[in-house]
């Protein structure tokens, strides 16, 4: 046979590539576990990833938002807070902070904010170690602190 020349077999089959030029040829049902495997694990995977977006990107179960800041006497500022929360039997603690000209965080206080309404107004004075110019709110939560909690 030569090169080029074109081999045929009985009824028009492709003949088999040689087995000491390429090996032997597998059996195709060999990677279909391999395929069924692969596509578990990725479903498995796709529902973690789906269950840490959600538990992570969903609704806070308690959210603030500042309303209103002004400034006070003394490197102070008074900042209005609103506070919407899910379990309003509950109490939480708010993380209010002031920042500097600079943008930097000059004053931190946390606040106790008790069982009551779904949303709640709350008035706080932050000290500051220098000038405030403006207030935000860091985050809320239900986990109070030992020692903010009420006997």
């Amino acid at each position: 046979m030569q090169t080029g020349d074109v081999v045929t077999t009985e009824g028009g089959a492709r003949p088999a590539p040689p087995a000491d030029r390429y090996g032997t040829v597998g059996r195709s049902g060999s990677k279909r576990w391999r395929r069924w495997l692969f596509t578990g694990i990725a479903v498995v995977v796709s529902c973690v990833i789906a269950w840490v977006a959600y538990v992570n990107l969903g609704d806070a179960p308690i959210d603030a938002e500042r309303v209103a800041f002004e400034n006070r006497p003394g490197n102070a500022m008074e900042i209005t807070i609103n506070v919407t929360r899910d379990q309003p039997d509950k109490a939480g603690v708010c993380v209010v902070r002031v920042r500097d000209r600079a943008g930097a965080e000059s004053g931190r206080r946390e606040v106790l904010v008790p069982a009551g309404a779904g949303h709640s107004r709350v008035d706080v004075v932050v000290k500051s170690i220098g000038m405030p110019v403006t207030a935000d709110v860091y985050g809320c939560s239900y986990d109070i602190p030992r020692y903010m909690s009420t006997p």
